[in-house]
């Protein structure tokens, strides 16, 4: 019996988070709060044998995996087609305003993703589900049998997790949130797929 498992996390809490902003490929640094997320998570993952840690290239991304890896020999990878969804237009302005002025397709990204079509050069949810769905299986196949962590974005990893959980574009409104930091985990076995976590935050602290 061949079993690998995946374990997936949001990045750290980020400066454009608590101000409300839109990243997407844009970025902005860990908060001290998004360091403490990353270090709380390290701790929890400390006795985990990692194959290989993965991570976004966008740095927010970055920074959190290098804050988990910890004193963990092996180099950090890192992938684009991890990144968060272009979001075009959007990207660096305010969550409020974005609303405002785009209110039709700002619905649509949240409770309608099949019908979401993006501003500028962003990507729709059915484009990042192409890019992101392959870079996994990649991953998944190049480590059979091995632990492996990828760190990625909230949009992105709720695309992943729907995916494994069988979910349609249209379905992704029906699934919780990806906190930051939250842990998943998905085991392939044998050709199955099971969903063991999914966003899960009992390693937060008070």
């Amino acid at each position: 019996m061949t079993e690998t498992t995946l374990y997936l996390t949001r990045h750290g809490q980020t400066e454009w988070n608590l101000q409300g902003r839109m990243q997407g490929h844009q970025d902005s640094p860990l908060t001290i709060t998004g360091k403490e997320q990353a270090e709380w998570l390290q701790e929890r993952l400390q006795k985990v044998p990692f194959e290989a840690i993965y991570s976004s290239t966008s740095p927010r991304a970055i920074s959190t995996a290098h804050i988990i890896q910890g004193d963990r020999p092996g180099e950090l990878r890192t992938k684009a087609e991890l990144r968060e969804i272009n979001m075009g237009l959007w990207e660096g302005q305010l969550i409020e305003d974005n609303r405002v002025k785009d209110a039709e397709q700002f619905h649509n990204f949240w409770e309608a993703p099949h019908l979401y079509q993006p501003s500028g050069e962003g990507e729709s949810y059915a484009a990042l589900l192409e890019r992101v769905i392959p870079a996994v299986e990649d991953i998944m196949g190049k480590h059979t049998g091995g632990n492996v962590l990828l760190v990625t974005h909230r949009i992105t990893l709720k695309v992943i997790m729907g995916y494994y959980l069988g979910k349609k574009l249209h379905e992704l409104r029906e699934l919780p949130d990806i906190l930051s930091t939250s842990l998943s985990k998905i085991v392939l076995c044998n050709g199955d797929v099971h969903v063991e976590l999914y966003g899960d935050t009992s390693h937060y602290k008070e």
